[in-house]
């Protein structure tokens, strides 16, 4: 998630110029070009997003057919979407950004990569907790991290954390590979702040055989095929839409409580459009895109709007996470692990 050491690739916009040599109206066409150019510009919204890729696509058409603006839509990992970015940084392209993990955007305000937006509609219905108090980014939808199990294999229903470090659970048990996961590095991180004993448990689940699997999508599918019986840091609305297909699995959150996961969009302080970028902002905090959000089984920002086929926000124990700052924490976590589990 924190790769943002890629080489960096230039994508460089072809500028169309007209050159009328000898005509005295070259000035005049010189700027009719920029003019049509920056129109085009502002019917056209460039918007890199974590996904998921349903609710991204949905979000895009409703946007579309709501404002009459294109969306250029690049999906992809938080990880992805931040190489991506750092591969731009000197030619930015990106108007708003979408990511799996609120503290991932903290960094990115942090590095003056952000503008802010404190006059957005729906704002104040909004999950402040979740949100940058001074408008650099809103966190529009979150996902709890629980326990996923495949309803076929397990014998019981697990119940906490340390139940995994259990003999029936030995070689039964994967977790998403932190580097490759948003979610699952803020699990990690938001695990082991809150509970003492999280490193010693982190390191029990290790011996008992615990596998770092892919990203979400590996580690929730070696559970629904059977590969697997329980998945760590699973994250729920994956869950619960795979249990809406048919798929033998279901999620748990321990009674201890779990690290609840917020999504945030934000504006790019090297937005050429603006004024799209906060329509869109706009757009997902509305009530339509709040609902949008429930549709995909994601926790809306808005807690007014209710939830669909899975628990709500008040109903899943949780553990107290302060994400300030947590980016550069995240790090020194990313390399525990891996020391772990090299």
């Amino acid at each position: 998630m924190k790769k943002r050491s890629l080489k960096m690739i230039a994508t460089v916009g072809t500028l169309l110029t007209l050159a009328l040599a000898g005509c005295g109206n070259s000035d005049t066409a010189t700027n009719d070009g920029e003019a049509s150019a920056q129109s085009k510009e502002n019917k056209t919204l460039t918007v890199y997003s974590a996904g998921p890729d349903g609710l991204a696509a949905n979000v895009q058409q409703a946007f579309e057919e709501k404002t009459g603006m294109k969306v250029e839509m690049f999906q992809g990992t938080t990880g992805k979407i931040l190489s991506r970015l750092e591969a731009e940084k000197t030619n930015p392209v990106a108007d708003v950004v979408v990511l799996a993990s609120v503290a991932s955007m903290d960094g990115m305000k942090e590095a003056n990569q952000l503008q802010s937006y404190k006059d957005a509609e729906n704002a104040g219905k909004i999950n402040s907790d979740w949100s940058d108090a001074e408008g650099y980014y809103y966190g529009y939808s979150a996902s709890a991290l629980g326990i996923a199990y495949n309803t076929k294999n397990a014998k019981s229903a697990p119940s906490e954390w340390s139940d995994l470090a259990k003999a029936e659970w030995k070689d039964k048990i994967n977790i998403p590979d932190p580097s490759l996961s948003g979610s699952a590095v803020d699990f990690i991180y938001g695990y082991t702040e809150a509970e003492k004993t999280g490193w010693d448990i982190v390191q029990s689940w290790k011996t008992n055989g615990l596998q770092v699997n892919g990203a979400n999508k590996e580690a929730l599918d070696s559970v629904i095929t059977g590969d697997k019986d329980a998945t760590i840091s699973g994250v729920d609305y994956m869950a619960y839409k795979a249990k809406a297909d048919g798929e033998p699995v279901e999620i748990v959150y321990p009674k201890s409580g779990t690290v609840v996961s917020p999504r945030a969009v934000g504006i790019m302080k090297d937005a050429k459009n603006v004024d799209g970028a906060q329509a869109y902002v706009n757009f997902l905090l509305s009530d339509e895109g709040q609902k949008l959000v429930t549709d995909a089984y994601l926790l809306p920002g808005n807690k007014e709007i209710p939830v669909k086929d899975r628990a709500a926000l008040d109903e899943i124990p949780q553990l107290t996470v302060n994400w300030k700052g947590a980016e550069t924490k995240q790090i020194d976590i990313l390399t525990k692990f891996n020391e772990i589990f090299q």
